[in-house]
């Protein structure tokens, strides 16, 4: 029996054979035709094919949290040093103050920075700097007094920055592109060119020397950039740097994506070692995925101004806050964000006649005649021109259009005059910057359009 049998086992295994390579062959083309159509559809998606299977499996932040919106409080910890020269920061105030709004229908995160030196009323009643809840209760003290501070409700999560945060993350991914600037830069919008900002603290191991003009920084001058405050604006200066810097982060993040994926490693470490927070993996990752393909102009931040300085007993040099422009902030940030325009069609647009349309422009960009530039191109394309000069601040990276018109569509027409580049950016309508400026000063919008000029559109120059 076994000597029939045995010449027929080689046989059966050859005529097997064939039938596996036709399997493998219909399932390597399955995959081929899978792996193609994957490709293509994330090209016509804009999208590479590990963002879409990543989308396909993290779920969105309004699935995560079940809410349209995420506030969340941002502190960063002051320290000091021990008669060793050892960083310490234990009990210490917060540093750096930032309410910020992740907005997930329009993909935008704003964040609305508090100065530290801001006078707030502590639990006791007692009056007090506003970081000094930090120090006296923790990260819960500090939610509860700057949520009542600000008006809202309360945040639905923290993420407090331990010493050397920033510093390790800059360095990770090898440095970021600033645009250095003095305080008469910042806030006079004058003397851009030619400053230096030079200083040297031994003490608090600060040495600050950098020109003005776009710098490489590495995460110690970048640091030492945003701690700077021993200049005429002090605090409020400090904070625009800050949030120079932390534009200049999101942009290497964003657009160096290659970088950030060979870093990955190390900027989780750097997370793991110098954040405290009460996100879990999961929420983490659904926030990263999301906003992974923010447009341009969707970090949007500012600073609660103030309307004189007190001296407060034991605290010394304070600031007493605008209550009116904190509210007004706090409405458009944080509680009910603009929306972006709805993208028009072109028959719509074609019938807006571009003379009808009144457009002021503001340079926001820091960089001089940017305006009456962008003034220029819109003149020339039958625009009827209104206001040119500077907008409240000069830290704009990005170009901002503000719509305050009765007529449909009236931001996106003057979007089209604008370079092609710039197509994709939102058209924000009603509760913008603009109209928030002009709120503040008693005055309602005299234009149809308001165009902020940002770097990007600057840097273009005149058509």
């Amino acid at each position: 029996m076994g000597k029939h049998l045995s010449p027929e086992t080689p046989r059966t295994r050859r005529s097997n054979a064939p039938l596996l390579r036709r399997v493998l062959l219909v399932a390597g083309l399955v995959f081929i035709g899978l792996a193609s159509a994957l490709v293509g559809y994330a090209a016509f998606k804009h999208k590479t094919p590990m963002q879409l299977i990543t989308d396909a499996f993290v779920r969105s932040p309004d699935q995560v949290f079940g809410k349209s919106n995420l506030l969340v409080l941002v502190e960063g910890l002051d320290y000091d040093y021990t008669s060793n020269d050892i960083e310490f920061s234990t009990n210490s105030r917060s540093d750096v103050i930032w309410a910020v709004n992740f907005d997930f229908p329009t993909k935008h995160i704003y964040e609305l920075s508090i100065p530290r030196d801001m006078v707030a009323t502590l639990p006791g009643g007692q009056q007090a700097k506003i970081n000094q809840a930090q120090a006296d209760g923790g990260v819960s003290e500090a939610k509860s007094v700057i949520a009542g501070w600000l008006g809202i409700p309360g945040f639905d999560r923290y993420i407090v920055l331990r010493i050397d945060a920033t510093k390790d993350v800059i360095n990770a991914i090898g440095g970021v592109d600033v645009y250095v600037k003095t305080s008469d830069c910042l806030r006079e919008k004058t003397n851009c060119v030619g400053g230096s900002i030079n200083y040297d603290d031994s003490w608090g191991h600060l040495h600050i020397h950098l020109k003005e003009g776009m710098q490489h920084l590495t995460g110690d001058q970048a640091v030492g950039y945003m701690r700077f405050r021993h200049d005429w604006c002090s605090d409020p200066c400090r904070i625009m740097r800050q949030q120079e810097v932390l534009h200049a982060l999101v942009t290497k993040l964003k657009g160096d994506r290659i970088n950030t994926l060979m870093h990955a490693g190390t900027l989780l470490a750097v997370f793991r070692k110098d954040v405290m927070t009460d996100f879990t993996d999961n929420e983490l990752l659904s926030l990263a995925n999301y906003y992974s393909e923010m447009a341009p102009g969707a970090l949007v931040t500012k600073q609660v101004p103030y309307t004189a300085d007190i001296n407060l007993p034991d605290y010394g040099d304070s600031l007493v806050p605008d209550t009116a422009a904190r509210a007004q902030l706090v409405q458009s940030m944080l509680i009910a964000p603009p929306v972006p325009e709805p993208s028009p069609d072109a028959m719509a647009l074609a019938a807006i006649v571009p003379g009808t349309l009144r457009v002021d422009v503001e340079n926001g960009s820091g960089i001089p005649e940017a305006a009456h530039a962008v003034a220029e191109r819109l003149r020339k394309a039958g625009f009827t021109i209104g206001n040119v000069g500077n907008a409240p601040t000069q830290d704009h990276s990005v170009t901002t259009i503000h719509e305050h018109s009765k007529t449909t569509f009236a931001g996106a027409k003057v979007r089209d005059a604008l370079p092609a580049t710039l197509h994709s950016i939102p058209v924000l309508s009603d509760g913008t910057e603009a109209q928030a400026g002009a709120a503040t000063q008693g005055n309602a919008p005299t234009s149809d359009v308001t165009v902020i000029v940002g770097r990007d559109l600057a840097k273009l120059g005149p058509r």
